[in-house]
């Protein structure tokens, strides 16, 4: 038999998180854009969490209008430069916002857009500053990979963040364009990435995936990785972006995956361009408005302080070529289905 004083807590426990939805709920505005999508089987809904992004805007929507997107849906959390009107002059996308703090909010800031405009579609959950890729993007585009999963009954496919980073040092090239930091940041260094079983007992968050259904046991739980290296995080490498959201999925529990899926047996890989755009100063903002929930922006200050002229450059660093070089070196799981697949999908496009 519970005790009173754990129903009180209990009690307490929903009103509190009654009230917070409540709160939640009046604070978003629907900017621009249709209030429902129109979503043609297969076609998947890019979402973005966004806060003062322009930077970013031209080679983002570039690179996703090349892959195959056609419905970009904005949550934005209240931004101060001119990233609203960029994206309201492109087609295809919608906007909401809400200006809540990100710290205390993120879950349901994160999970709005999913919910309103995902249900029972594919989605593919970015940052502005990831450029997801995969084996065979150029031939075979979103729509490609899609009809992979769902031939295969998937619901979800894992990548892993691949921190790119120039030759330079970071102050160097702090004051890049996004086009020139994207010919410029060739560079990744996987030396220290460290490794854990999808289902491992040691993850933090095990308890989120236990629900999840893995394929392929070469999938794992990557932490770490140059930023471990060099600044000391024990940042979590591992993501699931492109997930379908169906009634049994319980999207974006925790920021870097969905809940009640059926894993893919290959992985992606997401090139993260965290530090072009002056990173550093970045950071000391964020630090000082308390608009991130975790301590990595407080760990890469103290060492570019100590550090101004830092790099991420070593001998471990490899230059940028192409997916297919992540499976040797054994960051992305392979599928001999997957590549098949892509092999079949170019020759029956030749022919």
């Amino acid at each position: 038999m519970k005790s009173p004083l754990h129903i009180f807590r209990s009690l307490r426990q929903r009103l509190h998180d009654a009230r917070r939805r409540a709160r939640f709920a009046a604070s978003v505005q629907h900017l621009h854009g249709p209030s429902k999508l129109d979503v043609a089987p297969g076609d998947v809904v890019l979402i973005a969490l966004v806060r003062d992004c322009s930077y970013y805007l031209d080679a983002f929507f570039r690179h996703y209008r090349a892959m195959g997107v056609r419905h970009f849906v904005f949550i934005d959390n209240g931004s101060r430069d001119d990233t609203i009107s960029r994206i309201k002059a492109q087609k295809g996308t919608v906007i909401d916002r809400c200006t809540l703090p990100l710290a205390e909010y993120q879950d349901l800031i994160r999970q709005h857009p999913v919910q309103t405009y995902g249900k029972n579609r594919w989605c593919l959950y970015v940052d502005v500053d990831e450029i997801f890729d995969f084996e065979g993007r150029t031939q075979i585009g979103i729509r490609g990979l899609t009809a992979y999963l769902e031939q295969h009954s998937y619901t979800a496919l894992v990548a892993q963040t691949l921190e790119m980073f120039p030759k330079t040092s970071l102050a160097a090239a702090a004051g890049f364009p996004y086009k020139q930091a994207l010919q410029s940041f060739l560079y990744y260094d996987i030396s220290a990435v460290k490794k854990l079983d999808y289902h491992s007992a040691d993850i933090s968050f095990s308890d989120l995936l236990t629900e999840n259904e893995l394929s392929n046991e070469g999938v794992k739980i990557a932490f770490g990785g140059v930023r471990g290296k060099v600044f000391g995080e024990d940042c979590c490498l591992t993501k699931h972006p492109l997930f379908f959201n169906a009634p049994e999925v319980t999207p974006t529990p925790h920021p870097h995956l969905s809940t009640g899926v059926r894993v893919a047996d290959m992985t992606a890989v997401l090139k993260h361009y965290k530090f072009a755009n002056d990173a550093a100063a970045w950071d000391a903002e964020t630090l000082g408005a308390g608009n991130l929930a975790h301590g990595g922006d407080a760990r890469r200050m103290a060492v570019i302080g100590q550090n101004p002229d830092i790099s991420l450059f070593s001998l471990d660093a490899r230059r940028w070529n192409r997916v297919e070089l992540l499976y040797r070196a054994g960051f992305l799981a392979p599928s001999d289905a997957y590549s098949a697949h892509v092999a079949n999908w170019r020759d029956e496009s030749a022919a």
